[in-house]
């Protein structure tokens, strides 16, 4: 098991991106003064090129260079990071799915990655999504997950979709009338051959089918979502810090919440 930090760019982001994290289910929006707003079904051409001006922008790598020097590893005037390839979709669990509705995908749109990497190496996922003010950096994650399990994916079908389910941090591709794992949380899920995408469905349904928005367990407030029993929480995923990064980061003017959270390394072959 790895930890993973996470910087997010405002506390009202932060509690969005938790609770979506947590159960998944919640509407995909980022925070904005006016309220939710609905990101992109699709990554288009068009948003790639937005998301990659955002993760661009000298604000955004100014907190880049801190970020990367949380640790002392590297200095913030040393660590210069630089952007590479184009921004990724991250598709999640979608709710519709969950529920049943009719056509619906297995999974949707949750935010673009933009992968950043330092002068000695370290590597982190700058996520950008569309806000009221345009497409903006919401969230640092270290490393690589969302890179690396789109690659595999790819590998292991073809034209299938990446996803993650983040109640239980597990990775899997669909395709083809099946969901495939991706790694260690997945096969524990649904097996090491994966499942039809019917049988996923009914395991997903009967694990968080209760906890959709407008539930009862949305409305007491109920926002840690569902854990296979013996699975430990993902702290961050919960939006409990576990160790906070020193000093206080900056985008764009905003304070920058810091969090460690908790991923487990390694895929499924």
């Amino acid at each position: 098991m790895t930890l993973r930090a996470t910087a997010t760019a405002t506390a009202a982001v932060a509690a969005v991106l938790a609770t979506t994290a947590l159960l998944g289910l919640a509407q995909q929006a980022t925070a904005a003064p006016g309220g939710p707003v609905p990101q992109p079904r699709t990554a288009t051409a068009e948003n790639k090129a937005a998301a990659a001006r955002a993760a661009t922008a000298p604000d955004a790598l100014a907190t880049l260079s801190r970020f990367f020097a949380r640790d002392g590893k590297v200095s913030a005037t040393a660590a210069q990071p630089r952007i590479e390839g184009e921004a990724i979709p991250v598709n999640h669990l979608s709710p519709e799915f969950v529920a049943g509705r009719a056509g619906a995908p297995v999974a949707r749109l949750e935010f673009l990655a933009s992968k950043a990497v330092s002068s000695d190496g370290q590597q982190a996922a700058l996520w950008t999504a569309r806000t009221e003010a345009g497409w903006q950096v919401v969230n640092i994650a270290t490393g690589d997950d969302e890179f690396r399990y789109a690659q595999l994916g790819a590998a292991k079908l073809p034209g299938g979709t990446v996803f993650r389910e983040p109640q239980i941090d597990a990775w899997y591709v669909a395709g083809d009338g099946r969901v495939l794992p991706l790694d260690e949380d997945a096969v524990r899920a649904v097996g090491a051959g994966g499942i039809s995408v019917d049988g996923y469905r009914a395991r997903v349904t009967a694990a968080y089918g209760d906890k959709l928005p407008g539930s009862a367990y949305a409305a007491r407030g109920g926002a840690g979502g569902y854990a296979e029993a013996g699975a430990p929480a993902a702290a961050g995923d919960a939006g409990v810090p576990v160790a906070a990064v020193a000093g206080a980061l900056a985008l764009g003017g905003a304070g920058v919440l810091a969090a460690l959270r908790r991923r487990r390394a390694g895929a499924a072959g």
